[in-house]
């Protein structure tokens, strides 16, 4: 593993839906303007928690993630306590 941070990362996806910090601010409204229209074909309250929840939901069914690590040795079980999601 090249940075221990990249399973921070994955084990956050996996078990929140996201990963803190990681959109801007530019990118988030982008995000929030073209979610939104999504919210609004479903008929639902078009609240800014109503449409951050929708986008963690779409990133949760459509990201798809393959992570292989040998389990030989110590580290392997280290990382899975440490990171319980994977």
């Amino acid at each position: 593993i090249a940075k221990e941070q990249f399973l921070e990362d994955i084990n956050n996806v996996l078990n929140t839906g996201e990963v803190p910090n990681l959109i801007q601010n530019e990118d988030m409204e982008r995000i929030m303007s073209t979610v939104s229209l999504k919210v609004k074909a479903l008929g639902k309250q078009e609240t800014r928690d109503v449409i951050l929840s929708h986008f963690v939901y779409l990133v949760r069914e459509n990201l798809h993630t393959v992570l292989a690590m040998s389990p030989i040795g110590d580290m392997f079980r280290t990382r899975l306590r440490m990171f319980p999601s994977l």
